[in-house]
């Protein structure tokens, strides 16, 4: 190591060479400075880099970015997005990418490790472990990819994207800086605007409609929509105002061959492949319940978080036009769209109501409606939170048969995991998916049975 830095203090702008040895949820490298943890930015675990430190407030860790690789990784590639690459300023990269400068297996891996490490010290699951002989193979297997497109004009799509990973995203937040009305996304870990080229994470129809060019002061958000069955949109929230315009018009979305009303600022999967994917998902977890005998179509099903009624869709595929289940949503307007969408299942009804407050009330029925529901199965999608403690300690009171819980943060997942499996679940299933390539983010579907 360089004398001059590999000593440095870790305090905000000093720059220190750092070995990573790992990666860390959210997706930064781990490194130690004479005993201290850095969590650093833009780097891959084997590397040797110097870095900013750009926060040392606790004194258990510190933060810093990546200004130079010193040694680098097999799995460094050119970034996708040059106003992200690590030759530019820290302050001036945009946010979004941050795993753009890594191959896509290696990218898979470390999620992979990521997940497994998260279930192994808050969920006591072991997915793999350190005697493998190959750990990163065998841990980039655990998370699938997402299928990749063809052609983006004509939107056919592949088995897999390991290709490029990029122009899959079909939503997209701009953002204004209220200086100069420039558009752009925020930098990493930032609130400044980055005026950029390009956005290679969006699909073509959302970069055909992207102001980025455009001065768009008195304006605070942009959104960019492009659903699979209507026209691309912009839907901007002013200065001051909390109201996108636009956001309650209705668009239709597609899944395989099935038509979803949803509104244009609701809650839709960005990849434009991740609804059918994880559609999909659900679908075959309850088939694999129904082939075993564990699933009944007339018994208090739910799905909860329940949106637009994806995922009741996926189970009423599943297990046929005569089950009975019902959606649990708090937004009104998506609970309109679940009504529509699952119109034609006679036995769903679509709730809106907060997740907790419903199953306190369900927690209040009558012996034959409680008996209902410890025979049903659940399906629940939470916010990036999980089910939490709450809302977990009601389903163990629920004692549904079966749980399938479709998550998009592995450590809140790990967390209800273990408190599921200390209720007296079994972890029967675990699947993972990596529908946001060149980020940290993917999606997780674990299965519980109770024992």
């Amino acid at each position: 190591m360089s004398a001059l830095h590999s000593s440095a203090p870790l305090e905000p702008g000093a720059e220190v060479d750092l070995v990573v040895t790992g990666i860390a949820h959210g997706g930064v490298g781990v490194a130690r400075h004479e005993g201290r943890v850095v969590f650093v930015a833009d780097a891959i675990p084997g590397e040797r880099v110097r870095a900013l430190v750009t926060d040392a407030r606790k004194k258990s860790f510190a933060r810093a970015t990546t200004i130079e690789v010193l040694e680098a990784s097999a799995d460094r590639r050119e970034h996708i997005w040059a106003e992200a690459a690590v030759t530019r300023a820290p302050e001036d990269r945009a946010g979004g990418a941050e795993f753009g400068h890594i191959s896509l297996d290696r990218q898979r891996s470390l999620k992979a490790e990521v997940l497994a490490d998260a279930m192994k010290r808050f969920g006591g699951v072991e997915l793999a472990t350190e005697g493998d002989e190959d750990l990163p193979s065998a841990l980039a297997e655990i998370v699938e990819p997402a299928p990749g497109f063809i052609d983006d004009e004509s939107d056919a799509y592949a088995d897999t994207d390991a290709d490029t990973g990029l122009h899959y995203r079909t939503r997209v937040r701009l953002h204004v800086d209220p200086e100069t009305g420039a558009v752009g996304p925020y930098a990493a870990r930032s609130r400044r605007v980055i005026p950029v080229e390009s956005l290679p994470l969006a699909s073509q129809a959302v970069n055909q409609i992207a102001p980025l060019a455009d001065l768009m002061p008195g304006v605070e958000t942009i959104d960019l929509v492009a659903p699979s069955g209507d026209d691309p949109r912009m839907l901007l929230t002013l200065a001051g105002e909390k109201q996108r315009s636009g956001s309650a018009d209705a668009i239709r979305e597609w899944v395989e061959d099935r038509g979803f009303l949803v509104r244009a600022g609701g809650f839709w999967q960005v990849h434009r492949a991740a609804p059918a994917v994880l559609f999909t998902a659900v679908r075959d977890a309850v088939s694999d319940l129904i082939a075993e005998g564990r699933f009944e179509p007339g018994a208090g099903n739910l799905d909860l978080y329940g949106g637009a009624g994806l995922l009741a869709a996926a189970v009423a595929e599943a297990a046929g036009p005569g089950v009975k289940i019902a959606t649990v949503e708090s937004d009104p307007s998506a609970t309109e769209d679940a009504a529509e969408n699952l119109s034609e299942i006679v036995g769903a009804l679509a709730h809106t109501a907060r997740v907790d407050r419903h199953l306190a009330d369900l927690l209040k029925a009558a012996a034959p409606v409680r008996d209902r529901l410890r025979r049903g199965t659940v399906v629940l999608d939470p916010p990036r939170s999980g089910a939490g403690n709450g809302v977990t300690a009601q389903l163990v009171e629920l004692s549904p048969a079966n749980i399938v819980y479709v998550a998009c943060d592995p450590v809140a997942l790990a967390r209800d995991t273990k408190s599921l499996r200390d209720a007296g679940y079994d972890l029967t299933g675990l699947r993972a998916f990596d529908i946001f390539p060149h980020t940290h983010h993917f999606e997780s579907l674990a299965v519980f049975q109770r024992a």
